[in-house]
């Protein structure tokens, strides 16, 4: 194709790129399936890579983010961005009612919206395109969160053209849907991590993070509530949000005009008993007053409109009765105490069990057998055990001990500095942690080898699997001798655990289940280290020299690989061809020019993305680290560029050189 070809090519994809994204993250009416969408976001990246004149910071390519570690900018609102005032009352919300009509009469109507429970967002668009997206802050200057936003496949980077404003401001509050954290939280259970609290704490802390491809990995939605600007279309609040869902902006479709207090109350009523058959978090109401003239004549306090409040719904909270204590193993041998309680009916579900956490957390409660317990559900969804009514204390109880052994294998339990959870030793003998790290090694994110937890459990009582090299040895006369297998079911199996020896390196790597090491930083490892051998026998300084691995996961990955029965498991996959290097495709190196020198990237470029930049680096034989240390060569600084870092890369007298400069190095 000629270069006005490839032009048209590109725009034509990055329209209909947009089309689809607003399908499916704002109408969630999606017209195309997710292998079509995928190839043509490919043939976007691979043209946009091939042809960078044609580079556009607001093209969809550009929505996986970047690695950029700059600290956030502050910025002053235009708008000020007050808190709203709060009542859980219903007798101060009438209150507020005939303040308003005290000073503006009654001829005027309410809007009553769902007060999300997120962080909230305020994002300018001129021209029809997203310049800049700041966080609330203090009210008057928040942090400049630009890169992280535009991974939102919600918010639109161009709005569709239906009359908008040259340039307005739009509120919203950035979420975490209920189905999305608790994906999050079962991963971070199968990697041995904390758990998010709830999701209102996720969204804020991901919107947070100096690292904006992991931003984009995860499922961050955003509902649009207020539009501020010199000319805006409408004449009310909610004429303007209208306008704004021309635009191509998410709005709530629950956004309802009450004429009165009354039928506001209503609609309270309605969503408090409602609220958790949505699929995203709520924490009660927002009411407004609809006109903008009138919002200007009722005006502000020092910290909030006058023209506006919150209602918000209490905590749901149950008394119920601890009936026993269960102490859970993990695949990582970590272990969870989980409280079984007598059945009550908490936020629309019947509870019959709560997470305890840990040790630290049975003896800060003192939680006994046979107390009356308060339970709440964090976030609304994982319940858990916030107090004791000791009031009603059985006279006889005695303090609730923590386990010293495993229960399942009886090994004595260990607790290391500085972790929080206790953990089994015993990874090779312990039943439940092999099966679990076969359930993880077979898992769709990992392998993806179509076995269900059933089927582990009967293979290993079985003994035809211990660990997951075996599963590549079994055979279909293996399966058939056992009743959950026909003639189909044991072909389909055998099947599935053949391909998956296609499977990439890095995928392998994370199958693996090394503490701490998830997809991304599998990704990091697959690319720096190109093979199993190579990185079995990676020193420490070698291993924190690559971006985003730390202390922790380099002592993790050593102590993996000084293991004899993990390289053992490693030689049984060698043997039956699972893939155990990176390809050959992607290993090829175009030179050796940088070999031997360490180069941290900071800042946005113009001609690659972040990610680009680093594997260009790695392909000609250079290293990529995230900080800076006296073992860096080079720093390569884009536009941004943090000033912790430049000022610290004076100190240490380390080079900071261009893109330009970078280019010519090649």
């Amino acid at each position: 194709m000629g270069q006005e070809q490839v032009a048209r090519r590109i725009q034509n994809l990055r329209t209909e790129l947009e089309k689809h994204n607003y399908q499916y993250y704002v109408l969630s009416q999606p017209l195309i399936t997710d292998f079509e969408y995928d190839s043509l976001m490919n043939e976007l990246i691979r043209l946009e890579s091939e042809y960078p004149q044609f580079y556009d910071i607001n093209s969809p390519s550009q929505r996986v983010g970047s690695d950029l570690n700059a600290e956030f900018k502050q910025v002053y609102h235009k708008y000020s961005m007050l808190s709203l005032g709060n009542t859980y009352s219903e007798e101060e919300l009438k209150e507020f009612d005939k303040r308003v009509i005290k000073t503006i009469g009654e001829d005027f109507d309410y809007v009553c919206e769902l007060k999300y429970d997120g962080t909230a967002i305020s994002i300018r668009y001129k021209n029809g395109e997203l310049v800049q997206a700041v966080t609330r802050g203090d009210g008057e200057k928040g942090d400049d969160v630009t890169a992280n936003v535009r991974t939102i496949r919600s918010i639109p980077l161009r709005l569709k053209p239906n009359g908008y404003p040259a340039e307005f401001e739009i509120r919203g509050e950035i979420i975490l849907p209920k189905e999305g954290f608790m994906n999050m939280n079962r991963e971070r259970v199968e990697r041995g991590e904390f758990l998010f609290a709830n999701p209102r704490n996720a969204a804020a802390g991901t919107l947070k993070l100096q690292n904006s491809s992991m931003v984009a990995k995860r499922p961050l939605d955003c509902m649009f509530y207020a539009v501020y600007g010199e000319e805006l279309p409408g004449q009310s609040h909610h004429d303007n949000l209208m306008h704004a869902k021309n635009w191509g902006f998410k709005i709530s479709k629950y956004i309802h005009r009450c004429n009165g207090i009354d039928q506001v109350l209503k609609y309270i009523e309605r969503w408090n008993s409602e609220r958790h058959t949505l699929p995203f978090e709520i924490d009660g109401i927002v009411i407004k007053v609809d006109s903008l003239s009138l919002q200007k004549q009722l005006g502000f306090t020092a910290k909030s409109p006058r023209w506006a409040i919150s209602y918000k719904f209490r905590a749901e909270q149950a008394a119920t009765r601890l009936l026993t204590v269960d102490f859970q193993v993990g695949r990582t041998g970590a272990i969870t105490p989980v409280a079984n309680l007598e059945p009550v009916l908490l936020a629309g579900t019947t509870v019959k069990r709560a997470s305890l956490h840990n040790a630290d957390q049975i003896e800060l409660l003192d939680i006994r057998i046979g107390d009356t317990v308060f339970v709440e559900k964090g976030g609304e969804i994982i319940p858990k055990i916030i107090g004791v009514d000791l009031l009603q204390r059985p006279p006889q109880s005695q303090p609730l001990h923590f386990i010293t052994h495993c229960p399942d294998c009886g090994k004595e339990l260990i607790k290391d500095e500085g972790e929080a959870k206790h953990y089994c030793p015993n990874e090779f003998a312990c039943p439940t942690q092999i099966k679990g790290r076969i359930e993880h090694f077979v898992s769709r994110r990992a392998m993806d080898i179509g076995m269900a937890e059933a089927t582990v459990d009967l293979l290993y009582s079985k003994g035809l699997i211990k660990d997951p090299g075996d599963l590549y040895n079994l055979k279909k006369e293996d399966l058939l001798e056992m009743e959950r297998f026909a003639e189909k079911s044991a072909e389909n199996l055998i099947s599935s655990i053949n391909r998956s020896k296609e499977n990439s390196f890095s995928r392998l790597l994370y199958s693996l289940g090394i503490r701490y090491v998830g997809e991304t930083v599998a990704k990091r490892l697959g690319r720096r280290f190109q093979s199993i051998d190579d990185l079995s026998e990676a020193d420490f300084d070698q291993l924190i020299a690559v971006d985003e691995i730390g202390e922790r996961i380099a002592n993790s990955i050593i102590g993996f690989f000084s293991d004899e029965k993990n390289r053992a498991i490693i030689e049984k996959l060698r043997k039956t061809g699972v893939r155990l290097r990176t390809d050959e495709a992607f290993s090829e190196r175009k030179s050796g020019n940088l070999t031997g020198k360490t180069f941290v990237v900071s800042g946005v470029f113009k001609n690659f993305s972040r990610d680009e930049l680093k594997e260009t680096i790695e392909k000609n034989g250079g290293q990529v680290s995230s900080s800076i240390s006296g073992n860096t060569s080079f720093i390569v600084a884009g536009e941004n560029m943090g000033p912790a870092k430049l000022e610290k890369a004076k100190k240490l007298d380390i080079p900071v050189i261009s893109e330009e400069d970078f280019i010519k190095m090649l």
